[in-house]
């Protein structure tokens, strides 16, 4: 299954500015994969360290980590030489040996022909912190829905859609519906999307989405100091509570009577740090750059992946039979708007949300795309109704707008509706 990352790690490969590279991403979204398929189809040789089963490899970077002295060691220990150009040296679980990490600003400074790449499911942590500078870092995410349709053997629908080509995406627009509720319920975990592709049973892909989440809440008792495993824990499992909320701020009093900031915080970075979960911050005036007029003490919080989301929640597995009307007012829209979070996030956008101190107006999403500020409204079916959206261009009179629903796509006064299975290249759809 062809990752979109794949041309990144290709571009990376051949820059000629080339650093040591870090790739981040939540536990269980395909890094070491992505990273084995790159190398065995690019390199002629790929060299595997993992620091955190192979704990003899540690001894290579004691003392002495002159790059030099790093890679005799390795291909004395490997018995295989090491061409700068054409081995790929993989690190992975990197966090768990600081001189390893600490070696790359070596290799960057003094050896930048060899290609090495880092990886590990904790490396947003304060640990796994990489010399300033001296790497180049890529992220990885669930499949997005067209990385979805991709491996999943709908390739031909995917054309249509990069392509922009709205007669063809309007003509088969009952297809594209169809599809993506079965996105909404299998999410885009590549173990899950691997067992739903091969057997085709929702059942077995449910039952692959526990095994997933269990072993999250396992990592929360073995990566975690004891005092905060149960407030990793409430936060994890009020996810789903907040977000079928009308107003789905999170508040840390419906964690417990009580419950403030300072209590969870702690254990909220850990969750957000290992890519577990999103925090998308309110903006009540929005301007650039919009990150400067964030409140950060104010957010909503999402899951990684919206199929582990409806899992989470019970969504049942019969809901897919049901209309899209009614498949997508379940839950109150949180899996619409958990999907629309996790396509902007995967093309690189970090969006924030609109709303006031006191009004009932909120804007889902804001996004800023060079000097613009866009809204963006979800809404669920073919729901046309976007009275907050409304208040927003009255009051702020944007160039751009974005509405998605289930309609097909539009522009009108600068209000683009764009197709929630469209908004995989909503850059491109509002620059074109």
């Amino acid at each position: 299954m062809k990752r979109a990352l794949y041309n990144d790690l290709l571009r990376w490969k051949n820059s000629k500015n080339r650093k040591p590279l870090a790739l981040y991403g939540a536990r269980q979204v395909g890094k070491t994969w992505l990273l084995h398929e790159f190398g065995r189809s690019e390199y002629k040789n790929v060299l595997y360290l993992n620091f955190d089963t192979n704990r003899e490899l540690h001894k290579f970077f004691g003392d002495d980590i002159a790059p030099a002295t790093i890679i005799s060691n390795l291909s004395l220990y490997f018995n295989s030489d090491i061409s700068a150009e054409n081995t790929l040296l993989i690190f992975d679980e990197v966090q768990e040996c600081q001189r390893a990490k600490d070696s790359l600003k070596y290799f960057n400074e003094n050896a930048p022909q060899y290609h090495i790449a880092a990886a590990g499911s904790f490396l947003g942590l304060a640990g796994g912190k990489f010399p300033v500078g001296q790497v180049d870092k890529l992220t990885l995410f669930p499949f997005s829905f067209y990385e979805f349709l991709n491996g999943t053997g709908n390739q031909r629908y995917l054309n249509p859609l990069q392509a922009r080509d709205f007669e063809l995406v309007r003509a088969a627009a009952p297809a594209y519906k169809k599809l993506l509720k079965t996105y909404l319920l299998v999410g885009g975990m590549p173990e899950v999307v691997k067992t739903y592709s091969q057997t085709g049973d929702l059942r077995d892909m449910r039952e692959a989405q526990m095994r997933v989440l269990n072993d999250y809440k396992n990592d929360f008792s073995k990566h975690i100091k004891g005092t905060d495993i149960p407030k990793v824990r409430m936060i994890w499992n009020s996810i789903p509570v907040h977000l079928a909320k009308e107003k789905k701020k999170f508040m840390y009093r419906e964690l417990k009577a009580g419950g403030r900031a300072s209590e969870f915080e702690n254990a909220l970075d850990w969750l957000s740090e290992t890519g577990l979960v999103y925090r998308v911050s309110r903006v009540e005036t929005p301007k650039v750059p919009i990150s400067a007029y964030s409140d950060q003490n104010i957010f909503k919080l999402y899951m990684l992946d919206v199929g582990l989301l409806g899992a989470m929640a019970g969504m049942p597995l019969t809901s897919i039979m049901d209309t899209e009307e009614e498949f997508a007012a379940q839950f109150n829209g949180a899996i619409t708007e958990q999907f629309v979070l996790q396509e902007l996030k995967t093309q690189g956008i970090n969006p924030h949300y609109w709303g006031r101190e006191k009004g009932a107006a909120e804007v889902d999403f804001l996004i800023q795309q060079n000097s613009e500020i866009i809204p963006v409204e979800v809404k669920s079916g073919i729901n046309k109704t976007s009275k907050s959206l409304n208040v927003y261009r009255e009051f702020y009179t944007p160039a751009i707008s974005i509405r998605t629903t289930l309609n097909n796509y539009g522009v009108v006064d600068g209000l683009y509706s764009i197709p929630l299975y469209m908004i995989g290249n909503v850059a491109d759809l509002i620059s074109a």
